[in-house]
């Protein structure tokens, strides 16, 4: 039996936070590099309308996922917590995006329990459903409407989500370190069963 319920988000979470910028820089004809990503919402940092991102998303979305790297670590730290643990990945991507994100998912060979494509934000309910134990997020406001509702969140690292933390999220710089902590989770939920 496995022990504990991760939640993982995919983008900037395994996914490379700021692979889509030179694809933006492109289409939109911008220079954003990354220290200008100081909020989630990519056409704010453009500053064109969101008419006009979704138009590009919907034209280009695709190859945005399909393209986009590993994060650093990732993949082994995902393949060694799935031997002692459920693997959940809630993602806001819309359901179209389905086919995309397991071709992306096959090819780095990562494993899973489960994968949910919300096409919103409101990552909450679905925690509930998956009883989580832990959420893996890089999203600041999802972290928080997470914490709030009474989940363990690890929030990876990224220009776009500095801010004051609720004592139930821990900022992680990288895969590494969420395997660690998880470990150290996994040590004391051992011994709460033995107790």
């Amino acid at each position: 039996m496995k022990e504990l319920n991760l939640c993982i988000d995919i983008d900037g979470t395994v996914t490379e936070a700021y692979d889509w910028i030179p694809i933006v820089n492109r289409y939109f004809n911008t220079t954003i590099t990354p220290n200008d990503v100081t909020v989630y919402d990519i056409y704010k940092i453009l500053g064109v309308d969101k008419a006009d991102y979704d138009l590009f998303y919907d034209l280009y979305g695709e190859a945005l996922h399909l393209e986009c790297r590993i994060r650093k670590g990732a993949k082994n730290v995902i393949d060694s917590l799935y031997q002692k643990h459920n693997i959940h990945f809630v993602s806001a991507r819309e359901k179209r995006m389905k086919y995309v994100t397991h071709i992306w998912f096959d090819h780095y060979k990562i494993p899973m329990d489960s994968l949910t494509l919300l096409g919103s934000h409101n990552k909450v309910s679905t925690a509930k459903a998956l009883n989580c134990d832990i959420f893996i997020e890089d999203r600041y406001e999802n972290a928080i409407q997470l914490a709030q509702s009474g989940f363990e969140v690890l929030l990876v690292d990224c220009n776009y989500n500095k801010g004051p933390l609720l004592h139930n999220i821990t900022r992680v710089s990288d895969w590494f370190e969420i395997r660690n902590i998880i470990e150290n989770k996994n040590y004391e939920f051992k011994n709460s069963i033995a107790l």
